[in-house]
């Protein structure tokens, strides 16, 4: 059997970008053939990404797009497992490519969007796979939003980890700059009261309504309780009615009036939002790796 150098390692590392080990137990079974490790790890690159994808993705980072005219723009959230894969260089382009991509060709679903063609010719799920295999980890295109109007558009990417897509009507650039980066910090969950879900507001009366019972003041009494709660619930998730980040004097609704301004809607995409995470023991898993390899 052919010797196993340490720079036979790094050459093969630096053509696929995986992992140490990886590359050395191919050269072992391609027998030291640089070629041929280098072809036996891309045909194992499918098994990889089906292993991989069974592992919790929370982390990753939010993109966005928006073309030259402000009319059309999009937001999408790509997941891996690690901070560290997030901040890597080829993942982020990743991201941007698929939010223009979702620009160009007019998609919000991100199931649609695997089969299309990026600008290098290959497919959006051949260059997943790819990153799977270069990066050793389950990547995944958890959601996205495509906004098209006859207003403007506005966008917001606090790092990486938060992204907003407002479409607004009125104002000027510097409102909406201003207003989605209001939406990033207090996130709202719709612009008015009047979208809040009719199950949501129901529970929340509900619990309102048991908490004041404890009281023990009159009916009349709670119900103006549980009526200034609901109120107050409503200013809180609505973006209407919050304070304005920037004046919390000044309510945004009363800031849109003054402006002469309206926000049609708004994406918010925070990464890893509603994710559970897996918590591991990592000296058990190191471990466990330890023994694998014996």
């Amino acid at each position: 059997m052919a010797e196993i150098t340490a720079s036979m390692v790094k050459e093969l590392r630096e053509l696929t970008g995986l992992g140490m080990m990886e590359c050395k137990k191919a050269l072992s079974e391609a027998d030291g053939d640089m070629k041929a490790a280098e072809d036996l790890l891309r045909i194992k690159s499918g098994a990889k990404a089906s292993k991989a994808a069974g592992r919790i993705a929370a982390e990753g980072v939010v993109s966005g797009f928006v073309s030259a005219d402000g009319k059309r723009g999009a937001l999408v959230e790509i997941n891996c497992e690690t901070d560290f894969v997030a901040k890597n260089e080829d993942f982020i382009n990743f991201a941007k490519s698929l939010a223009q991509l979702m620009v160009d060709r007019n998609v919000s679903d991100v199931a649609a969007l695997t089969e299309m063609a990026l600008s290098e010719g290959e497919t959006v799920e051949a260059a997943r796979k790819a990153l799977v295999m270069k990066l050793g980890e389950n990547i995944s295109l958890r959601r996205g939003a495509n906004y098209e109007t006859e207003g403007q558009l506005a966008m917001y990417l606090h790092g990486s980890r938060i992204g907003v897509l407002l479409d607004y009507s009125g104002g000027d650039e510097v409102l909406g700059k201003d207003l989605a980066m209001h939406v990033a910090a207090s996130k709202p969950v719709c612009v008015s009261s009047a979208q809040v879900s009719a199950d949501l507001l129901a529970r929340e009366r509900q619990i309102f309504a048991a908490q004041a019972a404890e009281s023990g003041k009159p009916a009349n009494i709670v119900e103006k309780m549980v009526e200034g709660r609901v109120a107050k619930y409503l200013a809180e998730v609505t973006l209407l009615g919050q304070p304005f980040v920037k004046n919390p004097e000044q309510t945004v609704e009363k800031l849109l009036a003054e402006k002469s301004a309206k926000v049609n809607r708004f994406a918010l995409f925070v990464v890893g939002e509603g994710i559970e995470k897996k918590s591991d023991d990592f000296a058990a898993e190191v471990m466990a790796q330890v023994g694998q390899s014996k």
